[in-house]
């Protein structure tokens, strides 16, 4: 069992990193118990109380509660008796701190001035953005996306093919030759071929077009099953002799497989949304990187350092 005191260390660290897992006020509430002095505040029907003052300043119920919410599941699952009297006391530190800090003045120095400012503008920022945007991006929407999209409908195109990679032209041509001559494509894989997949022949199973590089997947796409490149196919590792086995039309992809990217997309694109409409109206300038005002002449990139002079050009 560990001791409080690692438990508390490790708090700490948790909550001067930020925490490692986010997770909503509101579910960090019901995942707690009565047994929490806050809930049975709460019970009580005070809203969120104040649990801590320090030199007058108020911590509430709350504040426990988001300060819970940023921390490791192994730690949010400690008993609530137990972790919330550890999180006010890691918040009291927090409060002291912060006192000294400005005892000290260091929120008047212009650098962590900035850092404030920053860190504001980005809890705003992330506010709107999962105010307008996330209620669009539920399981159900991404569901429907699925269906929409991407259920129901052919999957990509599939091909399955063996290559022998060598690196110069001339050979891969002899290899080309010696196949139509009636040679078997493995062997001359295993035997010629510097790709890792030669002790297989070659062989390099299904993939789609965008799985292997540009020229690579337009030569194997073209070919039909059992056709040989008439020529060597020239990528940057070298000089490739292809032979298609197979080709089939893939099925699409299952909703598990899909559901993080059609997320990702919607999140993308609801981003983009919100940011067109926060830009709407506004006057924008912008200046030079030395923040003059931009002539039609200025590039938008700042001009290079001039090189020194060489002393051995000549004049």
């Amino acid at each position: 069992m560990r001791s409080s005191g690692f438990i508390r260390a490790a708090l700490l660290a948790a909550l001067a990193t930020g925490g490692l897992a986010q997770i909503s006020v509101a579910q960090t509430a019901t995942d707690q118990t009565a047994a929490t002095p806050a809930a049975a505040a709460d019970a009580a029907g005070t809203a969120d109380p104040v649990v801590a003052t320090v030199n007058g300043a108020e911590i509430h119920a709350s504040d426990v509660r988001d300060a819970m919410s940023g921390l490791p599941e192994e730690y949010r699952s400690l008993p609530p008796n137990m972790l919330f009297p550890m999180m006010l006391d890691q918040l009291i530190d927090r409060k002291a701190l912060v006192l000294m800090a400005q005892k000290d003045g260091l929120d008047k120095d212009p650098q962590v001035a900035r850092q404030i400012v920053h860190a504001e503008d980005s809890a705003l920022q992330n506010a709107l953005l999962s105010k307008e945007v996330g209620p669009s991006v539920t399981e159900a929407q991404v569901r429907a996306r699925y269906d929409a999209t991407i259920a129901n409908k052919p999957g990509d195109e599939e091909v399955h093919a063996r290559h022998i990679l060598v690196a110069k032209e001339d050979d891969a041509k002899k290899i080309i030759a010696e196949l139509k001559g009636g040679a078997d494509f493995a062997e001359l894989a295993k035997k010629n071929s510097t790709d890792p997949g030669a002790a297989q022949g070659g062989d390099l199973g299904w993939f789609k077009k965008g799985d292997m590089l540009p020229e690579f997947s337009a030569a194997a796409f073209a070919l039909q099953p059992g056709q040989i490149t008439d020529t060597p196919v020239h990528t940057q590792y070298g000089w490739h002799v292809i032979k298609v086995e197979g080709r089939r039309q893939a099925p699409p992809p299952t909703f598990e497989q899909a559901r993080d990217q059609l997320r990702q997309d919607m999140i993308q694109e609801g981003v983009r949304k919100v940011v067109a409409q926060a830009r709407q109206g506004l006057k924008i300038d912008r200046f030079n990187p030395d923040g003059s005002v931009p002539k039609p002449t200025d590039s938008a990139v700042p001009p290079a350092a001039a090189a020194p002079a060489d002393p051995a050009a000549k004049p």
